[in-house]
């Protein structure tokens, strides 16, 4: 005696699919290769770090993540100050 199994043991039937050999490298939903591209920027010795090469968006992106950070531990501070005053009854 036992329990029945709930999944069946049995092998699936095996369907038609295409596989990855089978698709054309060409299709149009591929695009350009970028990769080059970004390598030679990325790899410019221009003294900027990675984080900050692509300009003007890295850059407020950057800016608004530090602004956050900061303004999120100011309010922790702000918080866990107000937190371990006493109140007064």
């Amino acid at each position: 005696q036992g329990l029945k199994p709930i999944v069946s043991t049995e092998s699936p039937a095996l369907t038609t699919s295409k596989l990855a050999s089978d698709i054309p490298a060409t299709d149009s939903f591929l695009g350009k290769n970028k990769v080059p591209d970004l390598q030679k920027l990325f790899q410019k010795p221009d003294g900027l770090p990675v984080h900050l090469k692509r300009g003007v968006p890295d850059k407020l992106l950057y800016r608004t993540t530090m602004a956050l950070t900061i303004g999120g531990t100011i309010y922790c501070l702000v918080a866990l100050y107000m937190a371990s005053q006493p109140r007064n009854q």
